[in-house]
C-alpha cells in the first residue's frame, strides 16, 4: 500500500464514494484522502466509513495533495477550476467529468499541464467498472501510474493515445450500462407478456446477462462464435435473431452509439466555449 499518496476529491457523490471505497486502506490510508463537497451529510458518511478528512469548500489542504480528482458535474467545472487556481501547482489533476476537454480544463487552471481525463462507468460502484483514460503531454510517468492505480481501484482501465477517443469510449462503456438495462427491460417485458411473473422474468433476464457476460469474458473465442454455438438453424434462437435482423436491431444500436459519441463531442465544444 502506497501510504504516502495524498489525494483530494472535489465532489463527494456516488462515483467519488466508489473510488474512495476502493482506495482507502489499500492504495493509501484514509487519512490521506481529503474530500470537498457542500453536502455535509455526504461528508460525514465518508468520514465515518473511510476515515477521510473533509471540508465544505475548497481549502488549503488541496495544495498539499499529490492528486486532485475532479468529481463534479460538467456544468460546475469552470467555477470549480476558478476556485482551484490558487491551490494547483505540480499536482496531477484527474477529471472524471463527462464532456470537459483537457485543453479547456488546463486553460481554466492557468495552463496547468498535468491533466488526465477519464471516463469511468457506473459498475465502478460495485468494483466492476472500466475506465478510459487520456493523458496530456505534461503528465509524468509517475503521475500516469498514479492515475491508473486510482481508477483500477474500481475496475479495469484502457489507456487512449488520443483524447478524442474519449467520446467513443463514452458511447461504448460510459453510456453502455444504460443499453444493457434497456435490453433487460425488454426481456422482462417479453417474459411477462408470455405468461411469466415479473419476479421470474427479472430473475431470468438478469441471470442470463450476468452468465453470458462472464462466459464472454472468460472465453478465448470471439462473441460471434459464442453466439453461433447457441444458434441452431431453424431453432428458437435462430428465429429470434432473424426477427432482430429484420427489425434492424444491430444497425439501430450502432447508430445509437454513434449518436452518443457525437453528443459527447458537442458537449465538449459547448462547455469549452463558455
Amino acid at each position: 500500500m502506497q501510504n504516502e499518496l495524498k489525494i483530494s476529491f472535489i465532489g463527494g457523490g456516488n462515483m467519488a464514494a466508489a473510488l474512495i471505497g476502493g482506495l482507502a486502506g489499500k492504495l493509501t490510508a484514509g487519512a490521506n484522502i481529503h474530500v470537498v463537497d457542500i453536502n455535509a451529510g455526504a461528508l460525514e458518511k465518508l468520514q465515518q466509513q473511510f476515515g477521510v478528512t473533509t471540508a465544505q469548500q475548497i481549502d488549503a489542504a488541496i495544495a498539499s495533495s499529490d492528486v486532485i480528482v475532479l468529481a463534479v458535474k460538467p456544468q460546475q467545472m469552470k467555477d470549480v477550476a476558478a476556485q482551484l487556481q490558487a491551490h494547483v501547482a505540480s499536482q496531477l489533476v484527474l477529471s472524471i467529468a463527462a464532456g470537459i476537454r483537457a485543453v479547456d480544463l488546463s486553460r481554466w487552471l492557468n495552463g496547468h499541464p498535468a491533466i488526465v481525463r477519464t471516463m469511468p462507468n457506473t459498475p465502478a460502484l460495485i468494483g466492476q467498472g472500466i475506465t478510459g483514460l487520456a493523458a496530456m503531454a505534461g503528465v509524468s510517468e509517475q503521475q500516469r501510474n498514479a492515475a491508473d492505480a486510482i481508477m483500477r481501484a474500481v475496475g479495469a482501465t484502457v489507456w487512449l493515445s488520443d483524447e478524442a477517443l474519449i467520446d467513443p469510449v463514452t458511447a461504448v462503456s460510459g453510456s453502455g450500462p444504460a443499453y444493457v438495462f434497456y435490453f433487460i427491460e425488454a426481456m422482462q417485458q417479453a417474459a411477462q407478456e408470455m405468461g411469466l411473473s415479473a419476479e421470474q422474468g427479472n430473475a431470468l433476464a438478469i441471470a442470463t446477462f450476468v452468465g453470458a457476460s462472464q462466459l464472454a469474458a472468460q472465453s478465448s473465442d470471439p462473441v460471434s462464435v459464442l453466439r453461433d454455438r447457441v444458434t441452431s438453424k431453424g431453432g428458437t434462437t435462430h428465429a429470434a435473431l432473424v426477427s432482430m435482423e429484420a427489425s434492424g436491431v444491430k444497425d439501430a444500436i450502432v447508430r445509437a452509439m454513434k449518436a452518443a459519441a457525437e453528443r459527447g463531442k458537442q458537449l465538449g465544444e459547448e462547455f469549452g466555449s463558455n
